[in-house]
């Protein structure tokens, strides 16, 4: 694991976005692993800067979302379809058919399931997985004891996400208790994964990914055994790391070549 810690979510974010920006420019045909929620929006912010400010060029780009709740469709106002479409994919140039968002209707749940699975590999694999963690520590809705082998299958929810989820709903309407997500083993397979965790409700939880044990009971903390995990937090996640010091100080003193 690298852990980056920047004093804001802003910056942070901005670090990610230099991240994929280099990918891109890099790999312009790089296959993108997307997350939905609150945490990653500032970094779909510093890629669409990039997009209009700088050029950067995602026509040639596939994305892959993490996960889509079971039962809503496409045009749900809670759906991830809808929410990966107003705040990323409206504002950049990838194309119609190279993005790949479970579908939260299928006729049959298994089949779908096998084919995203079939269609990473098709794509060549994910190049990087956006990832945030949850404040039990799953990984897109990958709830603890989840498998660390596990692929995109639906999954039923943690009481305590049904409830930190609420707030994407309106007033008196019920969150859906199953999902479709990606799973541990199928992220784990992603080249990079880029995970972001902001504010100090995640700041145990970022503690336990980090320097805890290994265990099912966290799923994060499956990306230890990760080649290429980068872990970008603000000071307030950061706060019960007890080598934060440590990671800052290898982080600053990174030689030009490895600098984002």
């Amino acid at each position: 694991m690298e852990i980056i810690i920047q004093k804001t979510a802003e910056e942070g974010s901005a670090v990610g976005g230099r991240i994929v920006a280099k990918l891109i420019q890099h790999k312009p045909t790089a296959v993108l692993g997307l997350a939905t929620g609150s945490t990653p929006l500032k970094l779909y912010r510093e890629m669409i800067k990039w997009h209009k400010e700088q050029g950067l060029d995602f026509s040639q780009v596939t994305t892959f979302n993490l996960d889509e709740y079971v039962g809503l469709s496409a045009d749900h106002y809670a759906s991830y379809s809808r929410f990966m479409n107003e705040n990323l994919f409206d504002e950049l140039n990838v194309p119609t058919q190279n993005i790949h968002i479970p579908n939260g209707l299928p006729e049959n749940l298994a089949e779908h399931c096998a084919a995203y699975e079939r269609e990473m590999v098709d794509a060549g694999g994910l190049d990087l997985q956006v990832l945030g963690i949850g404040s039990d520590g799953h990984l897109g809705f990958n709830e603890p004891t989840s498998s660390f082998a596990s692929r995109t299958r639906i999954k039923t929810l943690d009481q305590q996400t049904v409830e930190d989820n609420q707030r994407f709903f309106k007033e008196g309407e019920e969150v859906p208790r199953h999902v479709i997500t990606m799973g541990l083993g199928t992220i784990m397979e992603a080249r990079t994964c880029l995970l972001f965790a902001f504010g100090e409700g995640k700041a145990d939880a970022v503690a336990e990914m980090v320097e805890g044990s290994v265990s099912a009971m966290m799923p994060a903390s499956v990306l230890q055994f990760h080649r290429d995990a980068r872990i970008i937090l603000d000071e307030a996640a950061a706060s019960k790391l007890k080598k934060a010091d440590y990671y800052k100080w290898v982080y600053s003193n990174k030689p030009e070549w490895q600098q984002y």
